[in-house]
């Protein structure tokens, strides 16, 4: 829903058809509305004071707040601007608040027989803190003035809202959870764009892997959920229910290509969909992704096409370093040493830094001017639970709170120097290597794939070097002593990049037990730097072979109640400066972003509060209120330390992978920046 907590100053437009006091009907409700996530909507103002409401003409007045200051209150845009917060906090969180304000939007049900019945839905912006009380008033005030044939429901805003309505009748305010209104939407946006290509819809796996080879730059992709090895197309269309925090959303996002679920695209592709001119696969068509709406327009003719953006895109990494350097805890890395051991091992040892220095200033993001407001330390105050936002104070209670919250993983980063000196160690690998590098010179894409797939197979089977091994087994003697089950994860120097995450590109060996089992994945993620798609990839970028190589890290696999990944922003609505995205699976976070379950998910405000579900996925259920409310303080953290690790801009959203390995208990696993 559209929030008042941000207003504009809109020009006074002539014709002003707000209401003031009238029963609402559906034809006064269809004059007045406008749309929103496909469904039209009408902001409404109740006066407790003046007992009457005012509905609002939504082309004139695209906030709450800027109505009820200028229009009923008197006080000019400037007043207003001079003490916004503090004006938000008398209609959002003062329990004895003169307005009720909230949004009727207008839904359609299918009866057994056919019949669409219309509904309303009344819910509130996501910060507000009414009370049950506020709600129950809110509702009933609402429902005696809305045509009687129209249900009505009420619709929480926030886990909050959730709790104070649970003491409440369903039969005195019937309601609706935002999972369970919005879980059969037929289409969503999961990252926005558009783009004019030719659709490709695949109904199965096989049909998609008998064209694979043959997919271009122009054309869009659609079956139920795209592998992570898809190339690089002009867009994605998901046709069953999938996360955006999905490895094939992230590749979205850092294409800067639109990505969607469409749910009825096998309806619309039905050879008599388009008037018996036959479906849509194959056709050139407009493709457009907004948060609000998504759309397939077919077109008469091929459009003119020019190659996309990321033809040209190039992304500089800094040349490995590949002299001297030691196995190391990663506690004793910092970000410096990325470029000899990986960003990914780096910016755990970083982590581990501001975990226990505390030196860090975790108050940059909220230090920035959110005009009107000249920052939001007030804000951050209050969710740390301090009395002043003076700024010394909040950035000693920021990392107080980040090290009471998040803890970062232990292990050891092997360096770029062992995977060299594995490499060099044989004649046949480097021969192997040699003759990739000349057909990618020379275009010889014919070819690059089964010499890539040889040189993995050569990298798994050739010996590692004596010494090297020594390197490795002698890193981790407790765990290999012990037999305890590790975990082996790939940390490249073409990974984890602003402009290039090679989300899901490289592997990880989560079954490892043993000194054998050990140098097998060493070895199968060091040939996982050699695949025929992360190669292809790298080469788009203009990264070359010769500048690539992989570090590693080596953990102790912790079992956990509950895993995930979190983005310091929301996916959907980039210019959303409060809200972090969290979604959540039994286990580890590689079910998250693999598609094999569809995850819970949430929205967590880490400006003024509260949090709210989007989706309980797979799992059918809702997380307990204990466990959501921990989440809540993962998504604070995860805020916080943004503005540590995207310290060039504070803006820059970070992608989190966590591991709970008890209530409240977070194990942060992974750092990198979010592709957008």
């Amino acid at each position: 829903m559209t929030s008042a907590l941000d207003r504009t100053d809109p020009a006074e437009a002539a014709g002003d058809r707000t209401v003031v006091g009238a029963n609402l009907t559906l034809p006064l409700f269809r004059t007045l509305s406008g749309v929103l996530a496909g469904h039209p909507y009408l902001k409404v103002v109740v006066d407790r004071h003046a007992c009457t409401w005012h509905l609002l003409d939504t082309r004139v007045h695209p906030f709450h707040v800027n109505y009820i200051a200028t229009r009923i209150l008197g006080m000019t845009v400037d007043e207003l601007d001079a003490d916004l917060d503090a004006f938000n906090a008398s209609v959002y969180t003062d329990p004895d608040r003169r307005f009720l304000l909230g949004v009727l939007s207008l839904h359609t049900d299918r009866a057994a027989d056919g019949t669409e019945c219309p509904f309303l839905v009344l819910e509130t912006t996501e910060a507000d803190t009414m009370h049950g009380a506020l709600l129950e008033e809110f509702y009933l005030y609402v429902r005696g003035r809305v045509d009687g044939r129209l249900p009505l429901l009420l619709k929480p805003a926030n886990h909050g809202q959730e709790g104070e309505l649970a003491s409440i009748p369903e039969a005195v305010v019937p309601r609706v959870l935002s999972h369970r209104l919005f879980g059969d939407r037929t289409r969503t946006c999961l990252n926005p764009g558009q783009a004019e290509g030719r659709l490709r819809h695949f109904r199965t796996t096989a049909a998609y892997e008998a064209a694979a080879s043959d997919l271009g730059w122009a054309d869009i992709v659609a079956m139920p959920r795209l592998p992570d090895d898809v190339p690089r197309v002009a867009g994605f269309i998901n046709t069953a229910p999938i996360t955006p925090l999905s490895h094939t959303n992230v590749l979205a996002s850092g294409w800067g290509i639109p990505n969607a679920i469409v749910r009825d695209l096998d309806a619309l592709d039905d050879p008599d969909a388009l008037d018996g001119r036959g479906g849509l696969d194959g056709t050139w068509v407009r493709y457009r992704v907004s948060e609000d709406t998504v759309t397939l327009e077919p077109l008469a003719a091929p459009p003119r096409l020019t190659k996309p953006a990321w033809h040209q895109q190039r992304i500089r990494i800094d040349a490995p370093l590949l002299e001297e350097a030691p196995v190391l805890a990663l506690h004793r890395l910092r970000r410096s040493d990325r470029d000899s051991y990986g960003t990914k091992a780096a910016n755990l040892g970083e982590l581990h830094h501001v975990l226990d220095s505390r030196t860090a200033d975790l108050t940059v993001f909220h230090a920035r001017p959110r005009p009107p407001r000249r920052d939001l330390l007030g804000h951050l105050a209050a969710r740390l639970g301090e009395r002043d936002a003076v700024r010394e104070h909040l950035r000693a209670a920021a990392a107080q709170y980040v090290a009471d919250t998040v803890r970062a993983p232990e292990g050891v980063a092997l360096p770029f120097r062992l995977h060299h000196l594995f490499l060099t160690s044989s004649p046949a690998l480097q021969q192997g290597i040699g003759k990739l590098k000349m057909a990618l010179e020379l275009g010889a894409f014919d070819i690059v794939d089964p010499l890539c797939l040889n040189l993995q197979q050569l990298v798994r089977a050739t010996p590692v070097p004596p010494d090297v091994a020594r390197a490795v087994t002698s890193a981790v003697p407790r765990l290999l002593a012990d037999g305890r089950r590790m975990v082996v994860r790939s940390s490249s120097n073409a990974e984890d990049l602003p402009g290039f995450s090679a989300a899901g590109i490289y592997d990880s060996v989560t079954t490892v037990r043993g000194a054998e089992q050990l140098m097998d994945a060493v070895r199968q993620v060091w040939a996982s730097l050699l695949s025929p798609r992360s190669v292809r990839l790298r080469h788009q970028v203009g990264i070359r072979l010769d500048d690539t190589y992989m570090g590693v890290i080596v953990q102790e696999y912790l079992p956990a109640s509950l895993g995930g990944v979190l983005v310091t922003c929301n996916p959907t609505r980039r210019e959303d400066f409060r809200n972090v995205y969290v979604n959540c699976a039994p286990g580890s976070p590689e079910h998250v972003v693999d598609g094999s379950v569809l995850p819970q998910q949430y929205l967590y405000n880490t400006v003024e509060g509260g949090g709210r579900t989007l989706d309980v996925g797979t799992a059918g259920e809702d997380l307990p209120a204990p466990t959501r409310a921990a989440l809540a303080r993962l998504a604070l953290a995860g805020r916080l330390l943004q503005s540590h690790f995207s310290a060039d801009d504070p803006d820059d959203a970070l992608d989190i992978e966590w591991l709970m390995t008890g209530e409240g208990d977070f194990r942060l696993v992974q750092i990198r920046p979010y592709a957008r």
